[in-house]
């Protein structure tokens, strides 16, 4: 693992206690002591702080659609951005077996050190301190929130489309799985029985795939409409 000096400086804090944020940083795949409590408290200090800044930020906005606006910033997807910017891959402690399949690379992985990260500043100088982080992390983020039409997943969407026209629902299936356990591709089918047409798509996950089949059946969808 690098020397954490260049972190702090990218993080704009730097630690008292070193130990905790080689703590954050350590997978469990490397030792016993690693960095899930630090993720489980990271995890309850971001969500609250984005919470917080949402509420603030849009105050007519109700309830529902806060929750899908803070479900888009604390998403694991978002978290590995955080960690990619800051080159958090090659200071995160893996296990051989991680090591040799790329771990470092992994979202999930990269999404779990960030959190820990926030985890490990608010052990190491108080709540304030990891607010502060969090908020410096996630300005780019905050800056530029979709709407909240646009933060609906495809799924939702063609559902929303179809149930208010009184269509029947899409039906998924999966056509293939390639790929080796811990890198497979899914190939899903969407069928839009009212419309007569299917669309197949692909994603490393059932969920992303259906999401993405989701997407492109409704642009067909609203593409059928304009003729």
């Amino acid at each position: 693992m690098k020397e954490v000096n260049k972190l702090e400086g990218m993080l704009g804090y730097g630690f008292h206690s070193l130990s905790l944020i080689e703590t954050a940083l350590t997978h469990r795949s490397y030792s016993k002591s690693n960095n899930e409590r630090l993720e489980f408290l990271g995890d309850s200090i971001l969500n609250f702080t984005v919470a917080a800044e949402l509420y603030k930020k849009f105050p007519d906005v109700p309830e529902g659609d806060l929750s899908r606006l803070r479900s888009s910033l604390v998403d694991k997807d978002t978290l590995a951005k955080v960690a990619t910017s800051l080159g958090l891959g090659e200071y995160i402690k893996l296990g051989g077996g991680e090591l040799k399949t790329g771990g470092w690379r992994r979202d999930s992985i990269l999404a779990d050190a960030t959190e820990a990260i926030f985890g490990a500043v608010y052990e190491d100088a108080g709540i304030l301190e990891a607010q502060a982080l969090v908020l410096r992390l996630y300005q780019p983020f905050l800056k530029n929130i979709p709407s909240v039409e646009e933060l609906k997943d495809g799924k939702t969407r063609l559902q929303e489309w179809l149930q208010g026209r009184k269509f029947p629902l899409p039906q998924y299936t999966v056509v293939s799985v390639s790929g080796k356990s811990h890198d497979q591709i899914f190939t899903i089918r969407c069928d839009v029985t009212s419309h007569e047409f299917s669309v197949d798509a692909q994603g490393k996950s059932r969920r992303k795939a259906e999401q993405e089949a989701a997407k492109l059946a409704m642009i067909k969808l609203l593409d059928k409409q304009e003729k």
